[in-house]
Parts: C-alpha cells; sequence; structure tokens
C-alpha cells in the first residue's frame, strides 16, 4: 500500500458503461516496466497500477483539501527505509534495554506515524479481483476485503507501541510484554513485495537485484542472531558463565556498541562455519541456541549459495553453449578432414551468431507473439530498408508491408559467402548494412536477385568483404506477393532491366553473364519469362490452328533470330520464318504471349 492520492478520471464513462460501477478492467498483469496502463477508476480511489497515486478534491470537503500529487514509487521507497529501520532497531532494543533511549523512542513514534497514515490509505486502494481479473474500486468493497483480511489486525498490531504503554503502565520495558516489540517485523513483507517487482522489472538488471536480495537476507539473520546472543548474555543471572562474560566481565559497563561488536564477530564465524573457538556458549541456554542457529544457518546458507550460483551459471550460460558449438564444429571439421578455410568459416560463423544473438529474435520467441504484433515489428525494422533498394523502388506501399511480413535478418562474417555460383535460386538478400562483392554493394542494394527473377543458376558467387547484416527474401513469398499485384509487378520488372543494363554499362569486362544470357531485354510478362509452343514444321491438312502436337515448350529468347537459331538446335532444321497459329508472321518476339504456338517455316 502506498500513500498518494487518487485522480478524478472524467470523460471515461463511455468505455466503463459496458461494465457494473464496482469494476474495471485491471492491468495487473502488465507491470508498469512493461507499459502497463493505468485503468481508469472512481475518484477517491487510488489505483495500484497507476505510476502516480493523486488525491482528487474529496466531494464533501472540496474547498477543504488541496490537490496531492506524490508519486507513490517515492512513497514505497520512503517506506522501505523505514522497514529497514524496523527490522535492525525491533531486535536491537530488545537486546539491548539501555539502547532504547529517549531519542530512539521518539524515531519509534514518528516510523509508527507514518504506517499508521498507511493504513489509512489502504482503505482507498483498489485492487484485482483473482476470479475475474477485474479491478474492483468500490470503496465498501475495499474495506470489507482490507477488515476481513489478517493482515490488517497484523498492521495494526505492529503499529501500536505497545512495549511504550507497557514502560508507561509498568515503569520498566523488559518483561513479558517487551518481545511485542518484534511485531514490528511483520513489516518486512513490504520488502519482500518490493524485491518481487523489482526482479519482474525488466528495466533493472535481474543479476544484481537478486544479488542485493541475497545480501540483504545474510545481513538479516546475521543481525538477529547477534541480537538474541546478547539478549542471553544480558538476561543470564551470572554474567561470569556467559559468552561474553567470561572475556569480558564489565561488558554491562561498557557501550552498547561495544558488545554488539562482539555479537556481530561471534554471528560471522558461526555463520561462516569458520568458529575460531575465542567465542563459544557457556551455559545451557546459549548452547542450545548455538545448536538451533546452526541449523538454520545450514538453511540460509544453502539459499544463498544455491541462488549464487544459479545467478552465476545463468550469467555464462550463452558463453558456455558458444564454447561448447565452436568445439563441436571444430571436432567435426577436424574428423570430415573439412580445409582449414572451412573450418574458420564455421567457427566465424558460430561466433557471429551469439555475439548478434540480442540483435536478432529466436523463431520459437517471435512466433509467440501475435500475428499483428509480428508485421508491426517487421515494418519498423525492415521497411525503410526494403522502399531504399533498387528492386521495390515505387513500388506501393501495401506490397512492401506484405513482403516485410516473412522477412528475415542474418549476418555474415568478412569473406563469408551468401550466394554460391550456380546454386538453386532460393533466396535473396538486401544488403542493410556492410559491403558484398563480385561486384562492390553497399547499403541498399540486393544479393541473388538475378537467379530468383530469371529462373535460373546463380551466375556467380557473392561474398561478403565486411561484417555485413541482411534482409532475406525467400523465393516463394516474392512470387506470391507480386503475382496478384499487376502494376507492382511491372515496376519491379523495370527496375530489374534497368539494373541490368547498368551493369553492363559499369560492368561489361567482369560480369560477362549478361551477354552469357543472350539478349539485351528479356521478353518477361507479369514479371515472369514467356513461354511458347514451336513447331517443327508447318501441318498439312487440317491447319496450322487445327493441329498442334510435337510441339515443344520453350522459354521465348530476346529476339527472332534467337528463335530461329533454337528452333534449328531442337528440330535438326534451319527456318527462315516464323509463323503463329493463325498463319501470320511473326517479325517481333515482342508481340508474342505467353502460351502462343508458333511454327517454323
Amino acid at each position: 500500500m502506498a500513500m498518494a492520492g487518487v485522480r478524478s478520471q472524467r470523460g471515461s464513462s463511455s468505455s466503463r458503461m459496458l461494465l457494473p460501477r464496482n469494476i474495471s478492467l485491471s492491468t495487473g498483469h502488465l507491470p508498469e516496466a512493461l507499459g502497463g496502463a493505468p485503468p481508469p477508476l472512481r475518484p477517491n480511489v487510488i489505483n495500484p497500477y497507476g505510476r502516480p497515486y493523486r488525491c482528487a478534491r474529496l466531494d464533501r470537503l472540496r474547498h477543504a483539501c488541496t490537490a496531492l500529487d506524490l508519486d507513490r514509487r517515492y512513497w514505497q521507497m520512503f517506506l522501505i527505509v523505514l522497514v529497514a529501520y524496523s527490522a535492525w532497531a525491533s531486535p536491537f532494543e530488545l537486546a539491548l534495554e539501555k539502547a532504547a533511549s529517549r531519542a530512539h523512542l521518539v524515531v519509534d513514534l514518528v516510523v509508527d506515524v507514518f504506517f499508521c497514515a498507511d493504513i489509512v490509505v489502504s482503505f482507498f486502494v483498489a485492487y484485482r479481483d483473482r476470479s475475474t481479473d477485474l479491478l474492483v474500486d468500490d470503496r465498501s468493497k475495499i474495506a470489507v476485503r482490507y477488515l476481513t483480511r489478517p493482515w490488517f489486525v497484523l498492521d495494526v498490531a505492529s503499529t501500536i507501541p505497545l512495549q511504550i504503554v507497557y514502560q508507561l503502565v509498568r515503569g520498566k520495558r523488559n518483561g513479558p510484554c517487551g518481545f511485542l516489540i518484534l511485531l514490528r517485523l511483520w513489516r518486512l513483507r513490504r520488502a519482500s513485495k518490493l524485491f518481487t517487482r523489482l526482479e519482474k522489472d525488466t528495466r533493472l538488471s535481474y543479476f544484481w537485484t537478486r544479488f542485493i536480495k541475497l545480501v540483504c537476507v545474510a545481513l538479516f539473520a546475521l543481525h538477529c542472531a547477534s541480537c538474541v546472543y546478547l539478549w542471553l548474555a544480558f538476561h543470564y543471572r551470572d554474567k561470569e558463565q556467559t559468552w561474553i562474560g567470561s572475556l569480558r566481565g564489565d561488558f554491562k559497563e561498557r557501550s552498547v556498541w561495544f558488545a554488539y561488536t562482539y555479537a556481530v564477530y561471534w554471528s560471522m564465524t558461526t555463520m561462516a562455519t569458520v568458529g575460531y573457538g575465542d567465542l563459544h556458549a557457556a551455559n545451557t541456554g546459549e548452547k542450545l541456541f548455538s545448536i538451533l542457529f546452526m541449523l538454520c544457518n545450514m538453511g540460509v546458507a544453502c539459499y544463498v549459495i544455491g541462488n549464487m550460483t544459479n545467478l552465476v551459471v545463468h550469467g555464462a550460460t550463452t558463453t558456455f553453449r558458444m564454447r561448447d558449438m565452436v568445439d563441436q564444429v571444430a571436432r567435426y571439421g577436424k574428423a570430415n578432414r573439412l580445409p582449414v578455410w572451412m573450418r574458420e568459416q564455421m567457427v566465424e560463423s558460430v561466433q557471429l551468431r551469439f555475439q548478434m544473438a540480442e540483435l536478432l529474435l529466436p523463431d520459437e520467441v517471435l512466433s509467440e507473439l501475435p500475428k499483428a504484433a509480428r508485421s508491426a515489428v517487421a515494418q519498423h525494422l525492415y521497411k525503410a530498408t526494403v522502399e531504399d533498394s533498387y528492386l521495390f523502388r515505387g513500388a506501393s506501399d501495401n506490397l512492401v508491408v506484405q513482403l516485410v511480413s516473412e522477412m528475415k535478418a542474418e549476418f555474415f562474417p568478412p569473406k563469408m559467402d551468401i550466394v554460391l555460383e550456380n546454386e538453386i535460386p532460393t533466396d535473396c538478400y538486401i544488403i542493410a548494412s556492410g559491403q558484398v562483392f563480385i561486384m562492390r554493394i553497399g547499403p541498399h542494394g540486393m544479393a541473388g536477385e538475378i537467379g530468383v527473377m530469371l529462373n535460373i543458376p546463380q551466375p556467380f558467387t557473392i561474398r561478403s568483404r565486411t561484417l555485413t547484416q541482411v534482409i532475406r527474401i525467400s523465393r516463394s513469398h516474392l512470387q506470391s506477393t507480386i503475382w496478384p499485384a499487376t502494376a507492382d509487378g511491372d515496376t519491379i520488372f523495370s527496375n530489374f532491366v534497368q539494373y541490368l543494363e547498368s551493369l553492363k554499362v559499369r560492368h561489361g569486362e567482369e560480369l560477362t553473364f549478361a551477354r552469357e544470357l543472350g539478349h539485351d531485354t528479356l521478353p518477361f510478362q507479369n514479371g515472369d519469362p514467356i513461354r511458347v509452343v514451336i513447331h517443327g514444321q508447318i501441318p498439312h491438312g487440317s491447319g496450322m490452328a487445327g493441329n498442334r502436337a510435337a510441339g515443344k515448350l520453350v522459354c521465348l529468347p530476346g529476339s527472332l533470330e534467337e528463335l530461329l537459331k533454337l528452333g534449328e538446335d531442337k528440330f535438326g532444321m534451319a527456318a527462315r520464318h516464323v509463323l503463329t497459329a493463325d498463319g501470320a508472321e511473326v517479325d517481333d518476339v515482342r508481340a508474342l504471349r505467353d502460351g502462343d504456338h508458333l511454327f517454323l517455316s
């Protein structure tokens, strides 16, 4: 519970009409660290999940109460400081009666006043109904729930200064009621809730949050054991027969910090299982407590050491996995006698994968996200890069959105092959950063798109010059996205043809693949090659349109001369003319359409 006030939620009646007056949707499962938004509540009710607690002007005391704006985080942290003081002072004042001076009593009363104020505020804090996961903001239900819970009685009991009342009535602090001061330790539940919330806060380091919690647990156990050992020494009838009296007979006349230092020293050596033997139990009560403390110490040590081991191992898990995979790759390369350069490439790829792990979300994590979330992430990461690449320049926004939904990012170390010559074209890549060669292609360039667009084996190998990040587009996804979009398909193909022309001009000597393709501009229709059926002779009798047997399905070349040469290769006879099924002579291959039947004469 935290002290603050309530914000009056106006203008939210339309969103609350679907729910009863006493409940509103809860975002308790979405903490502030993960972007949870506080739901609107009634006036004068505090939202436990909202960032600030605001106190609106009360209806009946509108002119008497001013708006109070206090961030609940500051109030909670302030209460945690008071909890830490109570956890230290309560056992200390019980063990050392003379430590409870007038100054300590005043501080204790001030601390109790703050926790009393927090009890009052608790009647205004909404709660989440776990059965319906709804936030209840009905003040009567909030009060009934708080009053019927056991922690209300404990909150009140830990706030009332019973030991001071006992001292005023009996004139002394010791006695059975003196132990009532330990009720203040109930406040430690706030510290437990704080650490639970901080461990879930992704903005903080889990390792250091957990580490600080373990240190606090160990220090609290150390302090409590020291105070109990002091209480045993100060309340034993024979001071010479105590663990400290056997060494310092005047310990009762010395400063309280003198005895406390000795007690902490004994507790620390016992907890650390060192046991020098210079301080030891001298009577039966001290021996029984020493046995009990050592039994409890085994549990505390197991808890702290076990958690610390898990934290250290968890932090080094990634390194262990990388080393194991590198060793496995090295053994595999050696067992199969792979070349040294190939082994080095495999090892570099494995190391790069782990180094870039935080930039690439695993597929199993992405698959758990809703489709709309995955699409939004892909658009944010890849849309600008796709729009800047030459192939998709001028394409519609709808096409780009469909393309990026299935894209994947990959990293390649220097001198790593991205595309291999003569491999089947299954993917093409957009260069997001870095450079590749045969040609010097920088960011927003592409690799492997020639084989994908022409549906031919990759014409050459493309290798990374530096550390290169690419965005992979599968051939099947590219085709299924472009096929229904005729206008975008024409735009993409036009960009591709212009790119091929520029390659021939800029890299004519280096890139002979353009000449090997055998034409200047390739005939395509909607981004796909035109396929025609050629026949070796003109049929007689029933006419050309009625007899289309013995044909061969081929991709239409780029010129009429190449088509005649292709027919000569297929049928073993030279031809001078190309006729359509209707008997018309073909003068230009650009006039042909996909599926036409052609007859060589």
